[in-house]
């Protein structure tokens, strides 16, 4: 690739607002409230999933308490048919068989009223449960609001540091030719954020590695308006009068 000497040099103005960019974001991110945040953040996700078992617990109580009420339902329903049957029937037959049918569903109906006062107690417990965890929720919600003004307020100034970085970017960038541009982006994103960097008393910038023997040769016999990559990071390499060749 082609490019001039001073459209190169550009690229250490860029390299030096990004590499700004990335302290600051190493600094947003090293905030002292970012520790705990994130340890509430997994406390939380534990918290959620105690209560989506919890919340399963109560809904299976609530269903099976919902069954017994139905067919506690069923029974009295069947008793009130059988005793206004009783009040109406004159059969010897009919009376022995309705009372006993009637002893037997008050049975029954005393088995689920007992059954019914079971399930009660545990829907209620279930209920507890959930209750207590959705108060842990909410305090664990408290705190992470109480640090993220805390954070907030600290990366205040940060935030406008960061912001006026990324305009300075904006404006260097804007003068590098588009392929070039292209270019020291695809070499950052593989050099780990570093795309160019200077040659200096042939030495690389970047990897901090002399040149020496053909590495250095090639360099020298290197046109001013190539763009070249050092040969052991693979960054754009940029010459000056500081680079010693």
């Amino acid at each position: 690739m082609k490019a001039s000497p001073a459209d190169q040099q550009q690229l250490l103005r860029l390299q030096a607002v990004d590499t700004r960019l990335q302290q600051i974001a190493h600094r947003l991110g090293s905030l002292p409230q970012s520790a705990p945040i994130a340890e509430l953040a997994t406390r939380d996700a534990a918290v959620r999933s105690r209560r989506a078992e919890a919340q399963g617990t109560l809904e299976d109580a609530r269903a099976e308490l919902k069954r017994i009420e139905s067919d506690v339902a069923v029974v009295e329903a069947r008793i009130a048919r059988d005793s206004d049957r009783l009040q109406h029937t004159s059969s010897t037959k009919d009376v022995a068989a309705l009372e006993s049918e009637l002893a037997s569903l008050a049975r029954r109906l005393s088995d689920l009223e007992d059954q019914e006062l079971i399930v009660m107690e545990r829907v209620e417990a279930a209920e507890g449960v959930v209750a207590g965890i959705d108060t842990e929720r909410a305090e664990i919600a408290a705190q992470v609001a109480a640090l993220e003004v805390e954070r907030n307020e600290a990366s205040e100034g940060l935030v406008v540091e960061r912001d006026g970085a990324e305009r300075d970017r904006g404006v260097v960038a804007s003068e590098v030719p588009a392929e070039l541009l292209a270019y020291f982006e695809q070499r950052r994103a593989r050099g780990a954020g570093i795309g160019a960097a200077l040659l200096r008393q042939q030495t690389c910038g970047g990897c901090t590695m002399t040149l020496t023997g053909s590495d250095l040769d090639v360099v020298r016999r290197a046109a001013p308006d190539e763009v070249l990559l050092c040969p052991e990071c693979d960054r754009i390499l940029v010459r000056t009068d500081e680079s010693g060749i």
